[in-house]
């Protein structure tokens, strides 16, 4: 289903449905600060797994998940004081912080080095729905079946409306995904530059 959901002024009945096919343990498509994001509720294990197939990961390949601000990021995750800084300096933004994973944080949501991966976009869309849904989403980028990012979400329904219950249109995204950068040791590590200014870290 197309849903369509202004970026700016999400009406809440809308995000309400929205919320409704993740508690549901449904699979949905939303916009993000970067790319439409592909994601479920981080607490639905087999979600999350019908995710890693339409993708067709490896369940050794971390997904990230997004939180609505940086309390709601310290329920999942251990912050440093150097990293809690630059968190609270760049986010909402268009990046990926990978962090020691804290035990609240779902086995599954984390990697073989017990990390994980956290956004908060700045995209109003994403934040109401985690906010809603009262715990994090899993976030991967929407690709076609070539592997590329797909911008357009009337392209995105027509290649996955069998496979997810919503996919929301606030209009056409970027194609650059978030920077990764790892804040697990004393210096940030940049793992991937994508949209957000990675020479901060130079």
């Amino acid at each position: 289903m197309l849903l369509p959901i202004h970026p700016g002024h999400p009406p809440a009945n809308r995000i309400k449905r929205v919320v409704s096919a993740l508690s549901d343990g449904k699979i949905v498509i939303y916009p993000t600060d970067t790319v439409y994001g592909m994601g479920c509720s981080m607490m639905n294990k087999k979600a999350i797994g019908r995710i890693y197939q339409l993708k067709g990961l490896k369940k050794s390949h971390p997904v990230s998940f997004i939180c609505s601000d940086l309390s709601h990021i310290s329920e999942y995750a251990e912050i440093s004081n150097y990293a809690f800084r630059i968190l609270r300096r760049l986010l909402p933004g268009p990046y990926t912080f990978v962090l020691p994973g804290s035990r609240k944080a779902p086995r599954l949501m984390l990697t073989r080095r017990k990390t994980v991966g956290i956004r908060i976009p700045e995209c109003l869309v994403a934040v109401r729905i985690v906010e809603g849904l009262g715990h994090p989403i899993v976030s991967t980028s929407v690709i076609d079946r070539n592997g590329r990012v797909m911008d357009d979400p009337r392209e995105i329904e027509r290649l996955y409306r069998n496979d997810v219950a919503v996919v929301i249109d606030s209009g056409l995204s970027g194609i650059v995904s978030s920077s990764v950068v790892d804040l697990t040791t004393n210096e940030p590590v940049v793992l991937r530059e994508g949209k957000g200014d990675v020479s901060l870290f130079e």
